[in-house]
């Protein structure tokens, strides 16, 4: 099975969404994992509350803030959309989402950000079959 690193800088939002629902939506035919060049203490409490209302995902009891180095070798690296230069990292397969960073923004930014994400996990999994 592929392994898929969803990738950004603090690793507390974006890929944390998509980590999860990679988990959910493509768990059979890709494991999904997420990291930052960065740490934060927490996920984005706004992404965790929506994650929850939206996929019944709790992302606090299941996910935490990684850095790339705690990653295992991945065949595809996923960046979110980093506005900075994204991290490098070994892979097969590179692209990048270009999604903007809903943090500090209204719920509607991060419910427009997950529909982005479901859509592109599909795709992924539809791509990675």
């Amino acid at each position: 099975m592929k392994k898929v690193a969803f990738i950004c800088v603090h690793n507390s939002c974006r890929s944390q969404m998509a980590e999860a629902l990679g988990k959910k939506l493509a768990g059979d035919v890709f494991e999904s994992y997420s990291a930052g060049t960065e740490q934060r203490p927490c996920i984005n409490p706004d992404a965790v509350r929506l994650m929850k209302q939206v996929h019944g995902i709790d992302m606090e009891v299941t996910q935490y803030s990684k850095l790339l180095s705690a990653l295992p070798p991945v065949d595809v690296v996923v960046t979110m959309g980093c506005n900075v230069q994204c991290p490098m990292l070994p892979c097969s397969h590179r692209e990048d989402w270009g999604l903007e960073d809903p943090s500090g923004k209204e719920d509607a930014a991060f419910l427009e950000t997950i529909r982005n994400i479901e859509e592109k996990v599909l795709e992924l999994r539809q791509r990675l079959r």
